[in-house]
């Protein structure tokens, strides 16, 4: 149930079915075309739960904050609400998620968390709304307010001095540590946004390769740091992220593997091989 609500919150599940105010989809003939959306998911024109800039975050008291939207939604469906949400998010959702949306080889969870290096700040990044803008926004509406919030804090304790009992001087400790993390994640975000062009097309474990320092879960930041590896050697050149970040060596490919000139639609660039004539074998006497 806290897995359904965390997709309530991000506006993919809808919740009206757990309370009647819509009712359940009929189930299809067995030759009718598959829908676009299986029958939980929230349908094209329909308000989502919560409003957002396909990001929520880890924050409380934020209008964004996850934990706070999770334990709403549960309220709305009349479920009770756990103890623990907040804790449960940052320690257990993610891996349980990554399992959920794997099968095989494949593996594309599709909410990021985007955290600081001790794990007490999270982005929540809704994947099937990521776009060339999202880390800015990031950046802007989420770690720029914070950080100043976190430095008017810093400054108060600061100023204080000598006054500063000894509850202030631990507060004063975890704050600026707290703010050096911030300023961590913010930089780095700041780093990747200018060339980052994610494409859904490419599949989540390309399109979150360039993310992958910022993924907390070691697993999941070990096979996202080796398909950037990989992305780096030129073994996925046919994603839309490999012609953003080296245009050139793609280009160069496409002149010689037609395939991959189809891929990015650059047909033009393909030179077919010169065909060479084939050797007569001479007859004996």
């Amino acid at each position: 149930m806290l897995s359904w609500s965390v997709g309530v919150a991000f506006g993919r599940f809808d919740w009206r079915l757990a309370t009647g105010e819509r009712a359940v989809p009929p189930e299809p003939d067995p030759f009718d075309p598959l829908p676009p959306k299986s029958p939980g998911m929230l349908p094209d024109g329909f308000d989502p739960f919560h409003a957002h800039p396909g990001i929520l975050v880890d924050d409380p008291g934020h209008p964004h904050d996850l934990a706070r939207l999770v334990e709403t939604v549960l309220e709305r469906v009349e479920v009770p609400v756990p103890g623990e949400v907040r804790s449960w998010l940052r320690r257990d959702f993610f891996p349980f998620h990554l399992k959920q949306y794997s099968k095989s080889r494949r593996k594309a969870p599709i909410y990021w968390p985007l955290a600081t290096a001790s794990g007490s700040y999270c982005l929540w990044i809704y994947y099937p709304q990521l776009t060339s803008q999202t880390l800015y926004t990031a950046v802007n509406d989420f770690l720029g307010p914070k950080l100043k919030q976190v430095g008017e804090d810093v400054a108060a304790l600061r100023n204080k001095g000598t006054a500063r009992s000894r509850e202030d001087e631990k507060r004063f400790e975890t704050l600026q540590t707290f703010e050096l993390e911030l300023i961590e994640l913010r930089d780095t975000l700041l780093k990747l946004a200018p060339g980052y062009r994610p494409n859904q097309d490419d599949g989540v474990q390309i399109t979150a390769a360039p993310l992958w320092p910022l993924f907390r879960h070691k697993p999941w930041q070990k096979i996202l740091k080796d398909t950037w590896t990989k992305l780096e050697k030129g073994d996925y050149d046919w994603s839309h992220l490999a012609m953003a970040d080296w245009p050139e060596r793609v280009r160069e490919k496409c002149k010689t593997d037609k395939s991959l000139a189809i891929a990015h639609g650059l047909e033009a660039l393909y030179v077919e091989p010169e065909v060479k004539p084939k050797k007569t074998r001479k007859r004996a006497g």
